[in-house]
């Protein structure tokens, strides 16, 4: 599973790209994603966000945009996050945090 979130990140990154870069980038983001299923943003995950954000905003901490988004689609579908970035996941409270 993979969040749309996700997806998005993957293609700006080729879309940032310069040929002939851009076409390899295109074919590996492809490749990868094909393995996945793509978890959409549903309600329930707009809820959560909007909840743990303002906790964290109260807390005076703070998360990326697109991590809170995948940090709280991940807690709604129970699922850990694979990262290089612990630091800012393990921000949200109860998401687990993979190192990748």
């Amino acid at each position: 599973m993979i969040s749309v979130v996700s997806v998005s990140e993957l293609l700006h990154g080729v879309h940032r790209a310069r040929s002939p870069v851009r076409t390899r980038r295109r074919l590996a983001v492809e490749r990868l994603l094909a393995l996945f299923y793509v978890l959409p943003i549903t309600e329930e995950i707009a809820r959560v966000h909007a909840e743990i954000g303002a906790e964290l905003a109260s807390d005076g901490l703070s998360v990326s945009t697109n991590d809170l988004w995948i940090g709280c689609t991940a807690l709604v579908y129970d699922a850990g996050v694979a990262t290089r970035d612990r630091r800012s996941f393990s921000r949200i409270p109860g998401l687990h945090v993979i190192a990748a």
